[in-house]
Protein backbone atom coordinates (compact mmCIF):
# COMPACT_ATOMS: atom_id res chain seq x y z
CA UNK A 1 0.00 0.00 0.00
CA UNK A 2 1.15 3.31 -1.19
CA UNK A 3 -0.24 6.84 0.89
CA UNK A 4 -1.76 8.85 -1.99
CA UNK A 5 -4.46 10.88 -0.60
CA UNK A 6 -2.37 12.74 2.42
CA UNK A 7 -5.41 15.07 3.26
CA UNK A 8 -7.60 11.71 3.68
CA UNK A 9 -4.65 10.10 5.87
CA UNK A 10 -3.95 12.98 8.12
CA UNK A 11 -7.81 13.29 8.70
CA UNK A 12 -8.55 9.31 9.47
CA UNK A 13 -5.21 10.01 11.93
CA UNK A 14 -7.13 13.38 13.40
CA UNK A 15 -10.45 11.37 13.85
CA UNK A 16 -8.79 7.75 14.95
CA UNK A 17 -7.06 10.05 18.00
CA UNK A 18 -10.20 12.07 18.97
CA UNK A 19 -12.47 8.76 18.76
CA UNK A 20 -9.72 7.18 20.96
CA UNK A 21 -9.08 9.82 23.40
CA UNK A 22 -12.57 10.02 23.68
CA UNK A 23 -13.47 6.34 24.52
CA UNK A 24 -10.47 6.38 27.04
CA UNK A 25 -11.70 9.63 29.14
CA UNK A 26 -15.59 8.12 28.65
CA UNK A 27 -14.32 4.78 30.18
CA UNK A 28 -13.71 6.20 33.81
CA UNK A 29 -17.74 6.91 33.92
CA UNK A 30 -20.27 4.51 34.98
CA UNK A 31 -20.82 2.53 31.65
CA UNK A 32 -24.01 0.36 32.16
CA UNK A 33 -25.72 -1.53 29.66
CA UNK A 34 -27.40 -1.11 26.58
CA UNK A 35 -31.10 -1.34 28.50
CA UNK A 36 -29.63 0.95 31.59
CA UNK A 37 -26.78 3.02 30.09
CA UNK A 38 -24.70 4.96 32.30
CA UNK A 39 -23.05 8.27 31.42
CA UNK A 40 -20.21 6.62 29.87
CA UNK A 41 -21.76 4.87 27.56
CA UNK A 42 -22.78 6.97 24.88
CA UNK A 43 -19.31 9.01 24.52
CA UNK A 44 -17.40 5.58 24.72
CA UNK A 45 -19.34 3.79 21.65
CA UNK A 46 -19.66 7.55 20.02
CA UNK A 47 -15.67 7.70 20.36
CA UNK A 48 -15.08 4.00 18.77
CA UNK A 49 -17.56 4.80 15.76
CA UNK A 50 -15.52 8.07 14.96
CA UNK A 51 -12.72 5.95 15.21
CA UNK A 52 -13.68 3.02 13.22
CA UNK A 53 -14.64 6.02 10.75
CA UNK A 54 -10.89 7.38 10.65
CA UNK A 55 -9.81 4.02 10.34
CA UNK A 56 -12.16 3.54 7.01
CA UNK A 57 -10.82 6.97 5.68
CA UNK A 58 -7.32 6.46 6.54
CA UNK A 59 -6.88 3.40 4.68
CA UNK A 60 -9.06 4.73 2.04
CA UNK A 61 -6.29 7.37 1.75
CA UNK A 62 -4.18 4.01 0.59
CA UNK A 63 -5.75 3.11 -1.99
CA UNK A 64 -5.43 2.50 -5.59
CA UNK A 65 -8.65 4.55 -6.47
CA UNK A 66 -7.41 7.61 -3.93
CA UNK A 67 -6.54 11.30 -5.68
CA UNK A 68 -3.29 12.23 -5.31
CA UNK A 69 -3.18 15.08 -2.87
CA UNK A 70 -1.06 16.79 -0.78
CA UNK A 71 -1.30 19.05 3.08
CA UNK A 72 -0.51 22.81 2.35
CA UNK A 73 1.53 24.40 5.15
CA UNK A 74 -0.38 24.70 8.67
CA UNK A 75 -2.67 28.11 8.76
CA UNK A 76 -2.34 29.14 12.01
CA UNK A 77 -4.82 32.65 11.55
CA UNK A 78 -7.16 30.03 10.23
CA UNK A 79 -7.25 28.29 13.88
CA UNK A 80 -6.97 31.48 15.46
CA UNK A 81 -10.06 33.34 14.04
CA UNK A 82 -12.08 30.04 14.11
CA UNK A 83 -10.94 29.55 17.86
CA UNK A 84 -10.75 33.21 18.92
CA UNK A 85 -14.72 33.41 17.71
CA UNK A 86 -15.76 30.57 20.05
CA UNK A 87 -13.62 32.53 22.73
CA UNK A 88 -14.80 35.79 21.75
CA UNK A 89 -18.49 34.22 21.42
CA UNK A 90 -18.01 32.85 25.65
CA UNK A 91 -16.89 36.55 26.40
CA UNK A 92 -20.03 38.27 24.92
CA UNK A 93 -22.20 36.22 25.47
CA UNK A 94 -23.35 37.74 28.61
CA UNK A 95 -22.90 41.31 27.86
CA UNK A 96 -24.29 41.31 24.20
CA UNK A 97 -26.88 38.56 24.32
CA UNK A 98 -27.29 35.48 21.84
CA UNK A 99 -28.30 37.61 18.92
CA UNK A 100 -25.66 39.75 18.55
CA UNK A 101 -23.49 37.22 19.99
CA UNK A 102 -24.19 34.23 17.10
CA UNK A 103 -23.58 36.83 14.66
CA UNK A 104 -20.48 38.00 15.30
CA UNK A 105 -19.60 34.30 15.95
CA UNK A 106 -20.34 33.31 12.55
CA UNK A 107 -18.87 36.60 10.69
CA UNK A 108 -15.52 36.03 12.53
CA UNK A 109 -14.83 32.83 12.02
CA UNK A 110 -16.01 33.23 8.27
CA UNK A 111 -13.06 35.50 8.18
CA UNK A 112 -11.08 32.07 8.32
CA UNK A 113 -12.38 31.15 4.99
CA UNK A 114 -10.33 31.34 1.78
CA UNK A 115 -13.28 32.41 -0.03
CA UNK A 116 -14.80 34.96 2.38
CA UNK A 117 -17.90 37.07 1.40
CA UNK A 118 -19.31 39.61 3.59
CA UNK A 119 -22.69 39.49 2.33
CA UNK A 120 -22.53 35.01 2.26
CA UNK A 121 -21.70 35.70 6.22
CA UNK A 122 -23.86 38.13 6.80
CA UNK A 123 -26.56 36.10 5.50
CA UNK A 124 -25.00 33.10 7.27
CA UNK A 125 -25.15 35.40 10.96
CA UNK A 126 -29.02 36.09 10.14
CA UNK A 127 -30.01 32.55 9.91
CA UNK A 128 -27.69 31.17 12.83
CA UNK A 129 -29.30 33.59 14.66
CA UNK A 130 -32.82 32.80 13.80
CA UNK A 131 -32.41 28.97 14.10
CA UNK A 132 -30.61 29.41 17.58
CA UNK A 133 -33.83 31.60 18.72
CA UNK A 134 -36.26 28.65 17.39
CA UNK A 135 -33.99 25.68 18.27
CA UNK A 136 -32.71 26.65 21.99
CA UNK A 137 -34.80 29.56 23.15
CA UNK A 138 -38.30 28.46 21.77
CA UNK A 139 -38.09 25.02 21.20
CA UNK A 140 -35.74 23.52 24.05
CA UNK A 141 -36.59 26.55 26.51
CA UNK A 142 -33.49 27.32 27.78
CA UNK A 143 -32.44 31.01 29.14
CA UNK A 144 -29.87 33.09 27.46
CA UNK A 145 -30.08 36.75 27.33
CA UNK A 146 -31.31 38.09 24.27
CA UNK A 147 -30.34 41.39 23.51
CA UNK A 148 -27.76 43.32 25.48
CA UNK A 149 -28.34 43.69 29.01
CA UNK A 150 -27.71 47.32 28.84
CA UNK A 151 -30.49 48.11 26.70
CA UNK A 152 -32.97 46.20 29.11
CA UNK A 153 -35.09 44.57 26.00
CA UNK A 154 -34.56 40.31 27.71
Amino acid sequence: MQLRNRQDFWSGVMFIALGLGFAWQASSYQMGTAARMGPGYFPFWLGIVLALLGAIVLLGSMSKKAHDTHVDKFDWRIVFLVVGSVVLYGFILKLLGIYISVFVLVVVSSLASHEFSLKVAVANGIFLVVFSYLAFVKGLGLIFPLWPSFLGMN
